[in-house]
C-alpha cells in the first residue's frame, strides 16, 4: 500500500482509541452506564451502532465469497443468520424487549420464570449459552480479519502465515478501547464507523459500476447468475472445492434449513447477544421501535459494495486471488484482493480504514456483550452479590480479556471462515432457538424447560465439531485417491448444516418438553406482572384471563397478532427489496433494479399507516 493508505488508518486508529479514553470516566460509574451508557443515547445512534456492528469485515468477506461462488442464489445463505431481523424488531420484538427493562438477556430470565431455582437455572443456562455463542463469534472474527489484513501487511511472511499476526495486532488494539469506553465507546464509535463505512461502500460500488459493462457481464458471468431461484442441486466447481464449499452442493436441503432458521431466530428475539442489549439502552418502547425500524437502512450499501467486488472479480478483472490451506483457489480473499488492486491511494486508505471499522463495531459489541453477561449474571448473583458498581467494572475489564483470548484460540482452531460460521450459525444455533421462541409465545414453558432445552442443545452442537476433530486426528490425513473411512464420513455428514440443525433442534426441543412437563409451572404472580408489562401474543389466554386487563385492552390493535404479522411481512420486503436493488444496478440490470425498488417503496408507504401510526406513545418509557 502507499505511505498515504497507511497514515489514514493509522490517524482512524488514534481516533477510536482517543474516543475510549474520552468516555473511560463516565462509563466507569456503574454497570449501567457501562453496558447500557445510562439509557440515554438517542435511538438513531444505537441504530446506527446495532447495524454497522452486523457489518463486519469477516461477514462481508463471506457475502462476496458466496456471490462469487453462487451467484445471487446465495442470497438465501443470509436466512440462516436472520437478515430480515429489522422487520421483527421494528414490528413488536423491539419493544417487547424493552419493556423488560432489565440489563441482559439473561437477566430477562428472572422476569419471566422468577427469581427461583428455576428462574436461576434458566438464567445460568442463557448466560453459558450467550458466552460460548459470543467467545465463538470473536473466533469467527479472528479469522476474516487475519485474511484480510494480511493481503496488505506480511511482516515478511506469506499472507497464509501473517494472518494470525495481523489478527491478534489488531484485537489488541480494538480490546484497548473496548476495555476504556463500555457501550458509550461503542456507540459513539460506530457512529464515525457507520460514515465512514458508507462512503467507502458508495466509492466501491461507484468503482464497479463504472469498470463493468453489460456486454463484459453476459460474456464473464456463468449462467442462471443473477436468478434467485434456488436449485436443489449445485455442481461442486473445483473453485468451490477449493473454497471449501463442496458440503453445499445439496443447495435445496441448505436452503430449507436456512429458511426455518432464520425465520425462528427472528422470532425468538434479539439472537446475536448484543443487539439485545441495545433494545435495552433505549429509553422507550417507541425508540425501540424506531431503532429497528432503522437498523437495516445502514446496511444497504453494504450489497452494493458486495455485488461490486464480486463481478470484479467474476469478469477477470482481478488478478488470482492467492492460495488456500491446500494449494487451491481461496475465494474467501477475494475482497481484499479486489480492494488492493482497483482503488488508488488515499482512497484505498479510506475503504481500508472503513472495513477496519467494521471489523472494530462487530468485535467491539460482541465482547462488551459477552463481558456483561460474564459479570451481570455469573460473577454478581455467585461471586459476589456484594459487590459495589466500581468492583463489578473492574471484572468486566478481566472478563473482556478473557472472551477476547479464548475467542483467538477458537480462531487459530479452526481453516476457514465458512467452518466457523456454518457451526455458530446452524449447529450452536439451533441449541437454543427453540427455547428462546418457546419463552415468548408460550406461558407454560418454564425455567427448567428453558434451561435443560438449551443445554441439551448446547451439549450436542458442542459434541459434533469435538467428535469430527477426534475422528479426523485418529485417521491422520488420506490421499486424495484412497477412500474416507466410514466412521470419519459418518462423522462429517452429521456435522453438515442441513444434517445438524434438525439433530441439535431436535434434542433441544424435547429438552424443553421433558423440563417443563416434569416440574411445576411458573407461578401466576411472575406470569402476571411479566405479561402485563410486554402483552406477548401466542398461547397466553390462561394469563391472560387473570392479567386483570380490560377487554379494550386485551383486544387493542397496535398489540394486536395480525397487524404485527402484517408489519412484519411489509417489512421484509422493504428490507428484501432495498438489499436486492442496488446489487442489480451495479451489475447494469435495470429492470430488476426497478422492480426491487418499487417493491420497497410500496411497502414502506403501507407501513405508515399500519406501523407508524400505532407506535406506542411516546410518554411511554422505562428507567
Amino acid at each position: 500500500m502507499n505511505p498515504v493508505d497507511y497514515a489514514i488508518i493509522l490517524v482512524y486508529f488514534v481516533v477510536v482509541i482517543g474516543i475510549g479514553f474520552a468516555y473511560q470516566r463516565i462509563a466507569s460509574r456503574n454497570l449501567d452506564s457501562y453496558f447500557l451508557g445510562g439509557k440515554s443515547m438517542h435511538w438513531l445512534a444505537m441504530a446506527m451502532s446495532g447495524s454497522v456492528s452486523t457489518f463486519d469485515i469477516t461477514g462481508t468477506m463471506w457475502i462476496v465469497t458466496i456471490i462469487y461462488l453462487f451467484g445471487m442464489k446465495s442470497m438465501w445463505n443470509h436466512w440462516m443468520w436472520g437478515f430480515l431481523m429489522a422487520a421483527f424488531f421494528m414490528s413488536y420484538m423491539g419493544k417487547w424487549v424493552r419493556r423488560s427493562n432489565v440489563m441482559t438477556g439473561a437477566e430477562w430470565m428472572v422476569t419471566r420464570f422468577g427469581s427461583g431455582r428455576d428462574g436461576q437455572i434458566a438464567r445460568l443456562a442463557y448466560t453459558l449459552m450467550a458466552v460460548v455463542t459470543l467467545t465463538a463469534f470473536v473466533g469467527y472474527a479472528f479469522q476474516g480479519i487475519g485474511k484480510f489484513a494480511s493481503e496488505y501487511i506480511t511482516f515478511g511472511l506469506t499472507p497464509e502465515q501473517a494472518a494470525p499476526v495481523c489478527a491478534i495486532l489488531i484485537f489488541s488494539i480494538t480490546t484497548l478501547y473496548v476495555l476504556l469506553g463500555g457501550l458509550y465507546s461503542v456507540v459513539i464509535t460506530n457512529v464515525i464507523q457507520t460514515v465512514i463505512l458508507t462512503v467507502a461502500s458508495i466509492l466501491i460500488a461507484a468503482v464497479a459500476f463504472g469498470k463493468l459493462t453489460p456486454e463484459l457481464l453476459d460474456e464473464k458471468l456463468p449462467a442462471g447468475f443473477t436468478s434467485l431461484v434456488p436449485t436443489w442441486e449445485v455442481e461442486v466447481t473445483q473453485e468451490i472445492a477449493d473454497a471449501g464449499y463442496a458440503g453445499y452442493h445439496l443447495f435445496g436441503a441448505l436452503a430449507i434449513v436456512w429458511v426455518i432458521k432464520g425465520l425462528l431466530l427472528n422470532a425468538g428475539g434479539p439472537g446475536q447477544m448484543y443487539d439485545f442489549q441495545l433494545f435495552l439502552a433505549t429509553k422507550s418502547a417507541r425508540d425501540a421501535s424506531k431503532l429497528g425500524a432503522a437498523w437495516s437502512g445502514f446496511l444497504i450499501v453494504r450489497w452494493a459494495m458486495c455485488m461490486g467486488i464480486a463481478l470484479l472479480a467474476l469478469t477477470g478483472l482481478v488478478a488470482a486471488a492467492g492460495t488456500a490451506e491446500g494449494g487451491g483457489f481461496d475465494a474467501e480473499r477475494v475482497m481484499p484482493v479486489v480492494l488492493r488492486e482497483h482503488l488508488w491511494p488515499g482512497v484505498r486508505g479510506l475503504v481500508i480504514a472503513g472495513l477496519l471499522a467494521a471489523f472494530m463495531s462487530t468485535f467491539s459489541a460482541t465482547v462488551n456483550a459477552a463481558a456483561s453477561y460474564i459479570v451481570r449474571d455469573l460473577w454478581q448473583p455467585f461471586v459476589r452479590p456484594d459487590a459495589d458498581q466500581r468492583h463489578l467494572v473492574r471484572v468486566s475489564r478481566v472478563a473482556t480479556v478473557g472472551v477476547v483470548i479464548a475467542g483467538t484460540a477458537i480462531g487459530f482452531q479452526a481453516e476457514s471462515i465458512r467452518e466457523v460460521w456454518d457451526w455458530i450459525m446452524m449447529a450452536l444455533g439451533g441449541a437454543f432457538i427453540v427455547p428462546n421462541v418457546l419463552r415468548w409465545y408460550w406461558w407454560r414453558l418454564n425455567g427448567w424447560g428453558y434451561a435443560i432445552g438449551t443445554l441439551v442443545g448446547l451439549a450436542a452442537a458442542l459434541a459434533l465439531p469435538i467428535a469430527l476433530k477426534v475422528v479426523a486426528q485418529s485417521v491422520g490425513p488420506l490421499p486424495p485417491d484412497e477412500a474416507v473411512p466410514a466412521v470419519l464420513a459418518a462423522v462429517q455428514t452429521l456435522n453438515l448444516p442441513y444434517v445438524a440443525f434438525p439433530i441439535v433442534c431436535g434434542l433441544s426441543i424435547v429438552g424443553c418438553l421433558l423440563g417443563t412437563w416434569l416440574t411445576r409451572a411458573t407461578d401466576e404472580a411472575i406470569l402476571v406482572p411479566f405479561y402485563r408489562t410486554v402483552r406477548p401474543f401466542g398461547c397466553w389466554g390462561p394469563i391472560a384471563a387473570r392479567s386483570g386487563l380490560s377487554e379494550d385492552e386485551l383486544r387493542d390493535p397496535a398489540e394486536s397478532m395480525w397487524l404485527t404479522a402484517t408489519n412484519v411481512l411489509l417489512a421484509s420486503v422493504v428490507v428484501i427489496g432495498s438489499y436486492l436493488a442496488p446489487m442489480y444496478l451495479v451489475g447494469h440490470w435495470y429492470g430488476a433494479t426497478l422492480i426491487c425498488s418499487a417493491a420497497a417503496f410500496a411497502a414502506a408507504i403501507a407501513l405508515y399507516f399500519t406501523w407508524y401510526r400505532n407506535l406506542p406513545q411516546p410518554i411511554e418509557s422505562q428507567t
